[in-house]
């Protein structure tokens, strides 16, 4: 998912972060140096908290006391209810309960840091613990994993830290703001006229296209999930980063992205997330939900639900 912009138009910075790319727009070119010390700061603030790569994270300090009741800090407990939202909303398909999981099939190092092809052996798949066994007071932020257990709070961290940005810019700035992380894309304050053109992708960090899929957002958030950019090759397989809770492998593929549009970027992620799991049963769910989704399957084949617009004919072909 990338994002277009006409000439003369919302000012524009773009940096690393989080392991993917951060992409920052203001309506209001002046208030760009200001939105983006704010945004640099919350990137900044859930690295040191949820990164599984950190050894002083709070999150590496949390999944060393599985076990036993600790008390988190306040950013911690958003990422926390935030995860625990998805896993509700999604009726498990996403479950911050596959850190081990995510771990044991090679993704145990940053993505940039990982061998295109190792030899190692993959070990015996496990199911996740599961999110319904951890123990959570939000009043007083005790928490308590079940023993041997390790959340991963990387995708519902990064779409919630999309939500806080772009409201906490708008609220600093008043201007208009749209915050990308990797795909992840949320979007506060006045909005240009049209509203905020996106185009879709395989690959977020990719060129748009001049005449490929994009969509119009004037408020809330969109997040597209897919299979194709974090994958690598372990033991002559190729893997990809989107665990199956019920295996605790790899979801089998069957669509190459999911592009949700919802009101908050946590609740477009899991859902993208989700119909990446669900595979062949995603449709039927997804029409329960009832937001605007689109998919594109392996072969290309573009299905839109929930009243999310048709591709024009000359993006016919889905997503790059």
């Amino acid at each position: 998912m990338t994002t277009r912009t006409p000439a003369a138009s919302p000012a524009e910075i773009a940096f690393p972060a989080l392991g993917t790319t951060a992409a920052l727009l203001v309506t209001d070119p002046q208030a760009l140096p200001t939105a983006e010390v704010v945004l640099r700061a919350e990137l900044a603030a859930v690295d040191r908290t949820c990164s599984r790569f950190r050894p002083d994270s709070e999150l590496t300090r949390v999944n060393l006391s599985a076990g036993t009741p600790v008390t988190v800090g306040a950013l911690f407990a958003e990422a926390v209810e935030a995860a625990l939202h998805a896993a509700r909303l999604t009726d498990g398909a996403v479950d911050p309960t596959v850190g081990r999981a995510v771990a044991a099939v090679g993704y145990d190092r940053t993505f940039a840091s990982l061998a295109p092809d190792d030899a190692r052996p993959l070990p015996v798949a496990r199911p996740a613990p599961g999110w319904q066994r951890i123990v959570w007071n939000p009043r007083t932020r005790r928490l308590r994993l079940p023993p041997d257990t390790h959340l991963d709070l990387g995708a519902t961290a990064k779409a919630h830290t999309a939500d806080r940005a772009a409201r906490h810019i708008a609220e600093v700035t008043g201007t208009g703001v749209l915050v990308n992380l990797g795909g992840d894309l949320t979007v506060a304050g006045p909005v240009p006229d049209g509203g905020w053109r996106i185009a879709l992708a395989d690959d977020h960090a990719g060129p748009a296209a001049d005449h490929g899929p994009a969509v119009a957002v004037t408020g809330g958030a969109l997040a597209t999930s897919g299979v194709r950019v974090r994958t690598w090759r372990r033991a002559g397989r190729t893997l990809h980063h989107i665990i199956d809770p019920a295996t605790g492998e790899p979801a089998v593929p069957v669509w190459r992205t999911v592009s949700v549009a919802a009101a908050t970027c946590v609740d477009a992620n899991a859902v993208g997330t989700a119909a990446i799991v669900l595979g062949d049963r995603a449709v039927d769910w997804l029409r329960r939900i009832a937001l605007p989704v689109r998919l594109v399957g392996l072969d290309g084949h573009v299905q839109c639900l929930g009243g999310w617009p048709p591709d024009p004919p000359e993006a016919a072909g889905g997503a790059r």
